[in-house]
Formats: structure tokens, sequence, C-alpha cells
């Protein structure tokens, strides 16, 4: 269910940008319920996968990331962040991980969950293993 290019250009990024080795594996990405992804703001969540397998760390359950990743590592700015940000909070989600910039750009308001700002895929990383 997942664009075997955008895959493919966010392992290469994590093995240029953070040091991880997915050259010498077979890597297998499964979408559930059968779902077609080709948004780009997927790429922060796979990275987060790719990383939770890689390092062996469980990704928080209250913990939601989304992003589009550039080849550089940085995390750019996706459009509906409002949407994404109330539906998270329905789905009772606590903590969300999305990229600075759209941080900066939302409504000054009080929520009860907690924005995570993405600037790169190292920022991903730290927010896995916290």
């Amino acid at each position: 269910g997942l664009d075997y290019n955008r895959v493919a250009l966010v392992l290469a990024v994590l093995e240029k940008r953070i040091g991880l080795r997915f050259s010498t594996t077979d890597v297998y990405m499964n979408v559930a319920g059968g779902l077609r992804l080709d948004d780009p703001s997927c790429d922060a969540a796979i990275a987060m996968a790719l990383i939770s397998t890689q390092k062996d760390i469980p990704i928080p359950e209250d913990l939601i990331v989304f992003g589009e990743i550039g080849l550089a590592g940085e995390c750019r700015s996706v459009t509906g962040v409002e949407q994404r940000i109330n539906e998270a909070e329905r789905l009772g989600f606590k903590r969300i991980g999305l990229p600075k910039k759209s941080i900066d750009k939302l409504k000054k308001r009080s929520r009860e969950i907690e924005l995570c700002p993405i600037r790169s895929v190292y920022d991903l990383l730290k927010l896995a293993e916290n």
C-alpha cells in the first residue's frame, strides 16, 4: 500500500543522515486494511517505523507523526495540519510529531495534546528514544 519510491527515498535518507544500515537487509512495509497511501505526509511515519525496527524501540501508543522527508533529512510541512491535529485528538493520541514550520503557522490555542516539533530525521530518532 506504500509507494515504493517514497520508501526507497526514506531508507536512503536514514542510511545517509542517521547511519542506520538497511542495505544489508530486506525491508517489507505494509499498510493495514489494504489502504493505498501516496501522500508524502506519510514519510515521517515510515521513517519512525524503520527507526523503531532498526533500533528495537517500540513506538509509544499515544504518539502519531506526520511530515514529508526531504533528501537532506529535513521534515517539510504538509497540508491540512489543523485537521490532522483535531483528528488525532479525537482518536485519543497524546503527542503529535509534526514539522516545526507547521507548528509555527498554527493558531495559538490551548490543546490537550503535546505538539513535538520535528526539524529533521534526527528529531524523529530522539522522539523514538523518549
